[in-house]
């Protein structure tokens, strides 16, 4: 079955009426005080067509803490500016490890596996930073266009508890510095990488943020911050690395390019077709918001719209 875009609507009211029926929706995240106290029933999720049409239902205009998702648009705008060269110094293979592991790092040299952990993401930050002077900004800049939401902004409050509670983020910069893998001073790093995790966004923001994935390159006013093939190359490892150590799952049951974050949300690419973002705030043992996953899983089971 092929859906078509006048019947997202109905979709995504039965997936609302699915998940109210949910009982376990997993725990917030808790590491995070500025997050623990998220209530994790609450539950939004948004279609974005390539065209900026939206569909959503419940709080999908809601802003969130965005936290992992972002580390896919740092990704692609280092990617647009310095190309292949990114690759020599982040992998682009699963860990199968924690998002936070310092395991990986000491016996690959520094080299992160991929750029969706958090060793990963900051190595992708500390480069953007070098090239534009300020890769937080940068990014903020990127998503109020893509969204077309100017208000779109920090959370004070969530950098700066990530800030107090970020001896982990503190230990794989420096660890990372200490084989050249890091260019600039790692304060610097860590708090452009904090409040990079902190920006707010809704659903709806998220959703028409990733169309340039879905439209293979072209951003929302027609120009091209991707070549086809690196708009590829980012949707692979989104679906390949996207969900911390259980992207084979996600894979499995989904079946989409995605990246979730602590926050509870999950961006999700239909290349060609549409983009989607859910947010749900419990998560599980991984990471990844429970009914997050069960919502995306079921939207690909009701439209067919699949990447396989």
């Amino acid at each position: 079955m092929t859906i078509m875009s006048s019947q997202f609507q109905p979709v995504l009211d039965r997936i609302m009426a699915e998940i109210d029926r949910t009982p376990g929706r997993g725990r917030s995240a808790d590491y995070i005080p500025a997050l623990a106290a998220r209530d994790p029933r609450r539950f939004g999720m948004a279609v974005a067509e390539l065209d900026g049409t939206v569909y959503g239902v419940g709080e999908w205009r809601q802003p969130f803490s965005t936290q992992s998702i972002t580390k896919v648009f740092t990704l692609a705008l280092d990617l647009a500016r310095e190309g292949d060269e990114l690759w020599e110094h982040v992998g682009r293979e699963p860990s199968g490890n924690p998002f936070n592991s310092l395991v990986q790092l000491e016996y690959e040299n520094g080299i992160p596996r991929n750029p969706f952990i958090n060793a990963g993401a900051l190595v992708v930050t500390d480069r953007l930073h070098t090239r534009t002077g300020d890769a937080a900004g940068e990014l903020l800049s990127f998503l109020r266009a893509e969204s077309g939401n100017p208000d779109l902004g920090f959370d004070e409050e969530v950098a700066a508890s990530e800030t107090a509670h970020g001896d982990r983020n503190a230990a794989l910069a420096h660890f990372m510095a200490s084989y050249g893998n890091v260019d600039n001073e790692v304060p610097v790093l860590l708090d452009q990488y904090f409040r990079q995790c902190s920006i707010a966004a809704s659903c709806a923001d998220l959703a028409l943020a990733t169309g340039f994935l879905a439209r293979h390159g072209i951003r929302a006013d027609g120009g091209r911050l991707l070549s086809r093939s690196q708009a590829k190359q980012v949707n692979a490892v989104m679906l390949t690395c996207g969900t911390y150590d259980a992207a084979g799952d996600f894979a499995y049951r989904v079946g989409l390019p995605g990246k979730s974050g602590v926050g509870g949300g999950i961006i999700a690419v239909v290349p060609g077709r549409c983009t989607l973002c859910v947010w749900s705030p419990g998560l599980d043992e991984r990471g990844n918001s429970v009914a997050g996953v069960a919502a995306l899983d079921r939207f690909t089971t009701l439209t067919g719209l699949s990447v396989f």
